[in-house]
C-alpha cells in the first residue's frame, strides 16, 4: 500500500460486515483500517487523523455509534471528520435527527447499495484529495508572497497597498487550512479573494516579477478556477442526493426551450440546432430535469467537431415495462424513454459505462476543460426518477444517451 493512498475507517462490531464494506470498496486505491468496536476507533484516531472519512455502525455494544460519533467531535483535529452511519433500523424521524445531532454527514440503510456507496465514497475522498492539493498550492503562494514583500522593502518604496492585499492573501490562506469537506459552499469566497488579489499583483507588479513568478502566478489563477468549477460541480451533485422528490407532470418541450434560452450564446457560437420530437409530457421533478438536459447540452457543445455544425436530436417515446430488458427497471411499469443524440467527436465503446462516474474524464484537461462531474450528475438526477440511463458512442459519429424514467 503506497504512503499516499486515501484511508478510511471502518468501524464494526462484526468482522463479515467490514469484509463486506472492503469488498464493495476494493480497487480504488483506499486503505481501509478496521475497528470493532466504538473504543477501538477511538484508540485508533488519538493516533492517525489523516483519514477521509469514517463508516460507522450504528448498533454496536458497550459504545453504539452514535456515542462514539459524539466523543469523535469533540476532539479539535477530528471533528471535521465526514462520518457516514451504517444501520439497519435508521427508520423513525427521531432515530435519524440524532444521527445528524450526534455529528454524522450522512447514513446509509442495510443491505448497502454497493453503487451509492462507492459514489458517496467517492466525493468525500475526492474531496480529501482535493484539499491536499490546494494546501500544495497554499504554500507555493506563501512562498511567493515573502518574495514580494522583501523585494519591496529592498527596494524602499513599499507599496501600502499590495502589503495590505498581501496580508489579507496571508490571512485568507490560513483560513483556508481550516476548511471542512461538508462545508465546501464556503469555500467560494476565499477562492475568491485569491483571484483578486493575484490580478492585483500582477497588473500593479508585473515589472518586479520574475518570469517564473508571472508563471506561477498564472498557475495560481487557473487552479483557483478550475477549483471553482469543482466546487459547484460537487454541489450540484450533492444537491442531486437530498433534494426533495416533487414530481410533476412536465412538457418536455417547454424543457427544452428553458435550456435553449439559457445556452443561446454557447449555441449560437457552434452553430447548433436541436430538433425535438416528443410524444407527450412526463412525470418529471422539472428543475432537475432542467439541469440534467443542460448538462447533456453542454457536453455536446464541449464535444462536438470543430468543422462541423453542432446537430442535437432528442425524442421521445413510451416503452411498455414488458418490453424492458434492462435489469435496473421493472418489468411491471411503464416508461418514458428519451433518446439524446450528437453528431459530435463520439467516444469508444468500452468507455459506455465509464463516463458516469463521478471524476471520470475520457480527454485531458489540456483538451477539453471540465470536472468530470456533469454525467454523473446526469445519472443521480435520472436515479432521482427511479429511472435508468446509458450512452453508446462511436469516434466522430457522435453519441447517443437513452434515458428511461417511469411514465
Amino acid at each position: 500500500m503506497e504512503d499516499n493512498a486515501i484511508k478510511i475507517l471502518l468501524v464494526d462490531d462484526k468482522k463479515e460486515n467490514l469484509l463486506s464494506l472492503q469488498v464493495i470498496l476494493a480497487d480504488r486505491g483506499y486503505q481501509f483500517v478496521e475497528a470493532t468496536s466504538g473504543k477501538d476507533a477511538l484508540r485508533i484516531l488519538l493516533k492517525n487523523q489523516d483519514f477521509a472519512i469514517i463508516l460507522m455502525d450504528v448498533q454496536m455494544p458497550l459504545m453504539d455509534g452514535f456515542e462514539t460519533a459524539e466523543l469523535i467531535r469533540e476532539s479539535e483535529k477530528l471533528k471535521n471528520v465526514p462520518i457516514i452511519f451504517l444501520t439497519a433500523n435508521m427508520d423513525t424521524t427521531e432515530y435519524i435527527f440524532k444521527g445528524y445531532q450526534s455529528g454524522a454527514v450522512d447514513y446509509m440503510i442495510k443491505p448497502l447499495s454497493p453503487e451509492i456507496l462507492q459514489a458517496k465514497v467517492m466525493v468525500f475522498t475526492e474531496l480529501f484529495r482535493k484539499n491536499q492539493e490546494l494546501r500544495k498550492k497554499e504554500e507555493e503562494t506563501h512562498a511567493l508572497n515573502e518574495i514580494i514583500l522583501k523585494a519591496n522593502a529592498e527596494l524602499a518604496l513599499q507599496n501600502e497597498s499590495i502589503e495590505k492585499h498581501a496580508e489579507e492573501l496571508r490571512k485568507k490562506n490560513k483560513e483556508l487550512d481550516a476548511f471542512t469537506y461538508i462545508s465546501s459552499h464556503d469555500l467560494q469566497e476565499p477562492l475568491r479573494k485569491i483571484q483578486t488579489f493575484s490580478n492585483l499583483i500582477l497588473s500593479t507588479e508585473y515589472e518586479n516579477l520574475s518570469e517564473s513568478g508571472r508563471l506561477k502566478f498564472n498557475r495560481i489563477l487557473y487552479a483557483t478556477n478550475r477549483m471553482r468549477d469543482l466546487i459547484n460541480s460537487l454541489l450540484t451533485f450533492s444537491r442531486a442526493n437530498l433534494v426533495d422528490r416533487k414530481f410533476e407532470t412536465t412538457d418536455l418541450n417547454k424543457i427544452i426551450n428553458d435550456v435553449k434560452e439559457a445556452l443561446d450564446e454557447n449555441l449560437q457560437e457552434k452553430q447548433a440546432t436541436i430538433t425535438t420530437d416528443f410524444h407527450d409530457t412526463a412525470r418529471l421533478i422539472r428543475f432537475q430535469f432542467i439541469q440534467l438536459m443542460e448538462n447533456l447540452v453542454h457536453n455536446a457543445i464541449k464535444f462536438s467537431q470543430a468543422d462541423l455544425p453542432l446537430v442535437i436530436t432528442i425524442k421521445s417515446r413510451l416503452v411498455y415495462g414488458s418490453e424492458i430488458q434492462f435489469e435496473n427497471l421493472s418489468r411491471e411499469v411503464n416508461y418514458c424513454h428519451i433518446s439524446f443524440s450528437d453528431n459530435g467527436i463520439g467516444f469508444e465503446p468500452q468507455h459506455n459505462e465509464k463516463i458516469f462516474g463521478v471524476f471520470q474524464k475520457l480527454h485531458s484537461k489540456d483538451v477539453y476543460e471540465g470536472t468530470g462531474i456533469g454525467l454523473a450528475i446526469v445519472k443521480k438526477i435520472v436515479e432521482n426518477h427511479n429511472g435508468y440511463v446509458d450512452a453508446a458512442g462511436e469516434p466522430m459519429k457522435g453519441v447517443t444517451f437513452n434515458i428511461y424514467v417511469p411514465y
